[in-house]
């Protein structure tokens, strides 16, 4: 018998289901659509930070959680015996103006105070970075290094493949077994709208693509509001929209396309590499734009941990943590705004 039944085979759901393993609980993990069947499939993977100002529990939720993610993923490598795919290898932004210069001066120093030493945001030239660059109209560029990438169905891969190395079960589908918590997305952001009447959360549609273009280990780019993420497998992801309303969920269209125009006008080199994938999905974006976690608020004894929306995989490691802090040992350490009752 399990101790902990996790409903969801995405990011959240394995990441709960991990740490609850690591506190020596009997966990299972099903998911009808199998691991990384939802929007933990994708082939993004920019695990970004908030920009270094106006500090709030969020933020610093999400900082601990990169800054946590380097020896957590090692970790996990190390049980699965696979790739995990993570690489902090850092984010290139180019300033467009003095303006844009003047701020990310200021943030250069503010990040010294909220990153603790542990990060760095840096205003640079061109000569202090490698790899190909797209254009800046001053010369000049934030580069950090809190920002690491992640190929989210391999991460996925990875992360199922450890539990199950440590005596999870990972299903299809199974019996309930011990305390239950829901991970399952915009199903559950679904349910619970119908329930309360209201719009509880939302799925959002993205679209991303695969290029053929080995990057190595060189930072990923954001330009012209699009993110460029070299993966560890000689391949550079492109993405992402947001879609609110859209016909199909699972296509890809025009919207695509003019994500990929913007890539190439960024990053010339770019429109020559093959592309590998066009890839579409929905993600779970609740009411408060924050993570919801904690007890669930239709199931009694039951928890949620849900909304990863764009920043799941750059949270994932300390959502397992906290939540299974929460679950085996009734200790509530998660911010205020990450309860479900503030997207009711």
């Amino acid at each position: 018998m399990a101790d902990v039944t996790v409903r969801g085979a995405g990011i959240f759901g394995l990441s709960v289901a991990w740490a609850c393993l690591e506190k020596g609980a009997r966990v299972r993990v099903i998911d009808p659509n199998g691991v990384g069947g939802g929007a933990s499939g994708g082939i993004v993977g920019a695990l970004a930070p908030h920009v270094p100002e106006n500090w709030n529990e969020k933020k610093e939720f999400q900082f601990q959680s990169l800054i946590a993610a380097e020896a957590f993923w090692k970790n996990v490598g190390d049980w699965a015996e696979l790739e995990t795919s993570y690489g902090r290898t850092g984010r290139v932004q180019p300033l467009a103006d003095e303006r844009a210069v003047t701020l990310a001066r200021a943030r250069a120093d503010t990040a010294k105070e909220l990153w603790r030493g542990k990060a760095a945001w840096r205003v640079v030239s061109a000569e202090d970075l490698d790899g190909p660059l797209p254009e800046s109209e001053t010369g000049l560029y934030v580069f950090d290094t809190l920002t690491a990438r992640m190929f989210p169905r391999q991460a996925c891969k990875a992360l199922a493949a450890a539990i199950i190395a440590r005596g999870g079960d990972v299903l299809r589908e199974g019996e309930d077994q011990g305390t239950l918590v829901w991970a399952s997305g915009v199903h559950d952001l679904e349910r619970l709208s119908a329930h309360f009447d209201r719009d509880v959360g939302n799925a959002v549609k993205g679209q991303g693509a695969l290029l053929d273009f080995d990057m190595g280990d060189g930072p990923q780019i954001f330009a012209n509001t699009v993110h460029m993420v070299p993966h560890w497998n000689g391949t550079v992801a492109i993405g992402s929209t947001s879609e609110r309303l859209f016909e199909d969920a699972n296509s890809t269209d025009a919207q695509l396309d003019l994500v990929l125009e913007k890539a190439y006008a960024a990053l010339p080199a770019l429109r020559a590499a093959a592309v590998l994938e066009r890839w579409a999905g929905l993600r779970p974006r609740a009411k408060s734009r924050a993570p919801m976690l904690g007890r669930h608020p239709l199931i009694e004894g039951a928890y949620i941990a849900n909304g990863g929306f764009k920043i799941g995989f750059g949270m994932g490691c300390e959502v397992g943590r906290v939540m299974a802090l929460l679950i085996l040992e009734g200790i509530d350490t998660i911010p205020a705004e990450f309860a479900p009752e503030t997207s009711l």
